[in-house]
């Protein structure tokens, strides 16, 4: 290979690239509307849950009870209904997920230590939403049982009650629990995958499409010059977004980049090089724009949402579908994004994704090279 002939095609691509202001609209303009949409709509904070209360006791012990409601963060109280008309009105129209049912003899169970009851209504329509809420509905009860129990043993005995066990849990790495500071690193894998591989599927394909292949073919230009020569301009925009990503990440959307910058950048180096080369056998084998964006949509943006750990925990997935993610790429890419990102971890802990990583690459690369030849022929 001749590093002028590589060097030329390159440049070729560029002014093409320049001259097709869409390429570069859908190069860098993409990206970043992606992130900015999918940041801050793709959240699963669940904070702030609309509640009502029917509260038929109307005493201080129910309104204590109501109180733990109110000072939490994780309930916001909309309003106080008077009938089950209301409740089901209020669920039914969206304006509550949660309805509180007071009963009338609360403050008399309460009071007698008999053990009171109290309804929480939950809008199961989405599942994973009512999951949660039903976690903090049983932890608002848990803390007002532990406290009542406290106080009427307290009171009964007249010396100061201790708690047996006082569990002291510590987060790390996502001290605050947030969506975003896991999203966003798993959000770049997905959109890199997507947009690498959409921009090199259209490059063969057009030059087949537009006649000028033929023109190609007769010259000197060897296969994997003309290969790598197309991919360089590529090259240059992907890690062009990749720096806006992560400054995006920092600056916009507050996500903590613990790790080596560095290698955070060489990952996605060797990520970017493997998924311009997927779109450009895409773009070899189907000689078509049309078919290559259509087939590169399947094979990039489906595998790496769905299936690379970035939206859904990949162990409790079905064995087999497990089994078909470690062909991913983009599943060892997040990896290595939310390792480098939260954990501030290097190398020597990632030694096996960044390999699968560079593997990947280098079989794509060399897939591409191998067809294309037999184009040529």
């Amino acid at each position: 290979m001749r590093p002028r002939r590589i060097w030329a095609v390159a440049r070729k691509e560029g002014i093409h690239i320049i001259r097709d202001w869409r390429s570069l609209v859908m190069g860098i303009a993409i990206p970043i509307l992606l992130l900015i949409l999918f940041g801050y709509a793709l959240t699963l904070d669940v904070d702030e849950v609309p509640l009502v209360v029917w509260d038929q006791s109307g005493t201080q012990a129910s309104r204590n009870f109501m109180s733990r409601f109110e000072g939490s963060p994780y309930f916001a109280l909309r309003r106080i209904v008077q009938t089950y008309a209301e409740v089901e009105r209020a669920i039914d129209a969206g304006e509550a997920l949660v309805a509180l049912v007071i009963p009338v003899d609360f403050a008399m169970d309460v009071g007698s230590g008999r053990t009171a009851r109290a309804q929480a209504i939950v809008d199961g329509s989405d599942s994973n939403t009512a999951t949660i809420v039903l976690g903090y509905l049983e932890t608002v009860a848990r803390t007002y049982n532990q406290d009542l129990a406290i106080e009427q043993a307290a009171r009964s005995s007249g010396r100061t009650v201790t708690v047996p066990l006082d569990l002291r849990p510590r987060v790390w790495f996502n001290a605050d629990m947030e969506s975003k500071n896991y999203i966003i690193p798993g959000l770049i894998a997905v959109i890199m995958m997507v947009i690498a591989a959409m921009l090199t599927s259209l490059t063969v394909a057009r030059e087949w499409e537009t006649g000028t292949m033929e023109q190609i073919i007769s010259t000197p230009l060897k296969g994997p010059e003309l290969i790598l020569g197309k991919l360089l301009p590529y090259f240059g925009i992907g890690m062009l977004d990749v720096l806006i990503a992560v400054l995006m990440g920092e600056f916009v959307f507050e996500v903590p980049l613990r790790g080596n910058v560095a290698l955070l950048f060489t990952m996605a180096a060797i990520f970017l090089a493997g998924a311009l080369s997927l779109g450009m056998l895409i773009s070899i084998v189907t000689k078509s724009q049309l078919l290559a964006s259509q087939l590169a949509m399947v094979v990039t943006f489906l595998p790496a949402f769905l299936l690379s750990g970035f939206m859904y925990d990949i162990s409790n997935m079905p064995n087999a579908i497990q089994a078909i993610t470690h062909v991913v790429p983009a599943r060892y890419f997040v990896s290595l994004l939310k390792g480098i990102y939260l954990k501030g971890i290097g190398l020597e802990l990632l030694m096996l994704e960044a390999a699968l990583l560079a593997g990947f690459g280098l079989a794509v690369l060399l897939a591409a090279n191998l067809l294309f030849k037999k184009k040529m022929a």
